[in-house]
């Protein structure tokens, strides 16, 4: 089901307002934000809803329904998307459906192996909120973050894949010789194995007024929010290419970009850093770190330190964007599986974590690349090894990969 002509009514101090834009973003849904703060006629709207009553969100559609407070799984199931499975028990989970997740599950599924991906955000990870991927191998001109992966989608449904969107799985453990996923709404699935292709998130800053502001003037995802800023000045923390591609984005929209950087320039590629310094709406500030933000109901002003003198001072940006690195997404398995000191997941030569059955590829695995295109590289390697794991299993026989469980880990 395709949803277009969505317009959400709200404040962006409600916490509940936050939560569905997150959602449309991770879905990758267009959305229409109306601040009824400073709207007489959304505010109208809001209360003709609600028989006087002045609740929010609410969220009107393209068909003329309207949802009130929805829970992430009411406007699931108001986009069509599927969160529950149609089967207990697969020969394959897949937690997670970036490049990695998507091609290891085709690739799965080619060989006969059925195979369910679940995805708590929107398929493609974090190369589908991407502006454009201009390096992956078969694209010469290059291809949207969102058309590569709705095309990632469409070829591992093809091969008979099942993809559940909008589902988080709270976690992961064994069950004898089956490996068990369990998920938010309390629904549980087997299979022979699983592969962790959990990915990765923006990180945080970590200072005061940073989650006060989360959706109210600062922001992680630049396709996602910065439509928000057309005409208007905004700040880039951050000093590698992910801050300089975000922020060469950012010109579509904004009047201005200011990147603060820590060091003494962008440590970005060439490429990357050429193309800002030759994009006059970009100013980069060097040997400068936030260290508040400041605001009441949003966002007002971001002081920032330098770090050669250690003074103060502020700006006052109409919004602000994080780009500062990336954390795994691991939490679910941290008692489970051997994880490095930086919270990545440590496998062997065949992909295999410390706990057999339980795989891992792509951004949330130690030593893994980071790109979209090893990281797709990684999903075929670890589906041979996935292969050889499940057939011995499916059809009964001794298991003849001993090597599976005792490579060495690295």
């Amino acid at each position: 089901m395709v949803h277009t002509n969505i317009t959400l009514y709200g404040t962006y101090w409600c916490s509940d307002c936050k939560r569905a834009k997150m959602f449309f973003g991770e879905q990758r849904v267009h959305y229409t934000f109306v601040d009824v703060d400073s709207d007489r006629e959304g505010m109208a709207f809001v209360e003709k809803v609600n028989n006087g009553k002045q609740i929010i969100p609410v969220i009107l559609f393209e068909d003329g329904s309207t949802l009130v407070e929805p829970s992430n799984a009411e406007l699931a199931a108001k986009l069509g998307l599927q969160t529950t499975a149609k089967h207990r028990f697969y020969d394959l989970i897949v937690v997670g459906s970036g490049p990695a997740g998507l091609t290891a599950a085709l690739y799965a599924a080619r060989e006969g192996i059925e195979t369910l991906v679940i995805e708590r955000g929107g398929v493609g990870g974090q190369a589908g909120i991407t502006e454009r991927l201009d390096n992956f191998p078969g694209f010469p001109e290059g291809v949207t973050g969102a058309e590569f992966a709705n095309r990632l989608r469409q070829q591992a449904e093809r091969f008979g894949v099942e993809i559940l969107s909008a589902q988080e799985v709270t976690s992961v453990g064994v069950d004898n010789e089956y490996r068990l996923v369990r998920t938010a709404d309390g629904s549980e699935y087997r299979a022979w194995a699983v592969l962790l292709a959990t990915g990765s998130t923006y990180r945080r800053l970590g200072i005061p007024g940073e989650d006060d502001f989360i959706g109210a003037g600062v922001h992680f995802c630049a396709t996602c929010d910065g439509p928000f800023y057309r005409g208007k000045e905004v700040l880039v923390i951050g000093g590698g290419n992910s801050a300089g591609e975000e922020s060469l984005f950012l010109t579509r929209f904004a009047s201005h970009v200011t990147i603060a950087t820590r060091g003494d320039g962008l440590k970005a590629s060439k490429v990357v850093v050429e193309k800002v310094q030759e994009t006059p709406q970009i100013t980069v500030l060097a040997h400068v770190a936030p260290v508040e933000f400041k605001g009441d109901s949003r966002l007002k002003a971001v002081a920032l330190r330098n770090t050669t003198t250690g003074e103060t001072s502020e700006v006052h940006p109409a919004g602000v964007f994080v780009f500062i690195g990336l954390s795994p997404n691991t939490e679910i398995v941290k008692d489970l599986v051997k994880l490095d000191e930086r919270g990545f997941i440590v496998t062997d030569g065949m992909l295999q974590t410390s706990v057999p059955g339980i795989f891992a590829a792509g951004d949330a695995r130690a030593d893994s690349t980071k790109q979209a295109a090893s990281a797709a590289g990684e999903g075929a390697a670890v589906a041979l090894a996935l292969r050889r794991y499940i057939e011995p299993l499916a059809s009964g026989l001794p298991r003849h990969g001993a090597l599976m469980e005792e490579a060495t880990m690295i």
